[in-house]
């Protein structure tokens, strides 16, 4: 256990799976003691039971959709009733529907917006003041897709474009109290990829790994490496603003 991590405590949305889980597996085992926020309430059992397992920190489940008109008060009191606090937010959770423009369901557009963006600025508002007592931190994980052209892929682009926007501008307008970092993963081996991609996601991860320089996907604990990174404060207490990519050489 590092002891810059015993007893800071974490935020996590989407952390029922994915890099969301990994990044709640990597903070628990370094001490953390972590909200996890997720929609589906079997997952989050799943996850919080196995960091408490092999983690030190403690770790509590919350079965919220983040989109919901009252999810970021809600979430900001069960972290103060359960965290007394917060040190850190990780804004993980996130919507993909690939698809031409063309043929994109306006339910789809607007559920990434809402999801990339919306809920991680109404919840980072919503639990500034704690951040603020703390001089904490927030990390977004964004995507490579928010600075590469991605044809079909173009509104999910977008959002997390916007997201990686408001990152650079909040850590201005936060500082000195509070840093806003970005990770940007390349495709990650989770399930997000066949469920955004349907029927063409055996055709869409050849593509991608073929045009992917270290010729393969990435795994969740890579990225929540680069995540829990910017949240410890010996390692990234001077860092704010940066967006920073985890993609395999995909962004160059």
């Amino acid at each position: 256990m590092s002891d810059s991590w015993s007893g800071l405590r974490l935020v996590v949305t989407g952390g029922g799976s994915g890099i969301g889980a990994a990044v709640v597996a990597r903070a628990a085992g370094l001490g953390a003691d972590v909200l996890v926020v997720g929609r589906q309430t079997d997952r989050l059992a799943d996850v919080t039971a196995k960091a408490r397992a092999e983690g030190v920190g403690t770790t509590v489940p919350y079965a919220v959709d983040i989109t919901a008109p009252d999810a970021a008060a809600r979430i900001t009191e069960r972290a103060r009733e359960v965290l007394g606090g917060v040190d850190a937010l990780i804004n993980n959770a996130g919507h993909a529907v690939f698809d031409r423009l063309e043929d994109a369901a306006e339910a789809d557009l607007r559920r990434m917006v809402d999801t990339n963006l919306v809920a991680p600025a109404l919840l980072t508002r919503a639990l500034l003041p704690m951040l603020r007592s703390s001089r904490g931190c927030v990390v977004n994980v964004s995507s490579v897709g928010g600075v590469l052209a991605m044809p079909s892929r173009s509104f999910y682009g977008a959002s997390k474009a916007a997201l990686n926007s408001l990152t650079k501008s909040l850590a201005v307008e936060l500082a000195p109290e509070v840093r806003v970092n970005a990770v940007l993963p390349g495709p990650v081996d989770t399930g997000l990829w066949d469920l955004a991609a349907g029927e063409g996601a055996d055709a869409l991860r050849e593509g991608i790994v073929a045009s992917t320089p270290l010729g393969r996907f990435g795994l969740a604990s890579e990225v929540a490496a680069w995540v829990c990174h910017l949240v410890d404060p010996e390692t990234s207490s001077w860092v704010t603003g940066s967006l920073v990519s985890v993609d395999g050489g995909r962004g160059t």
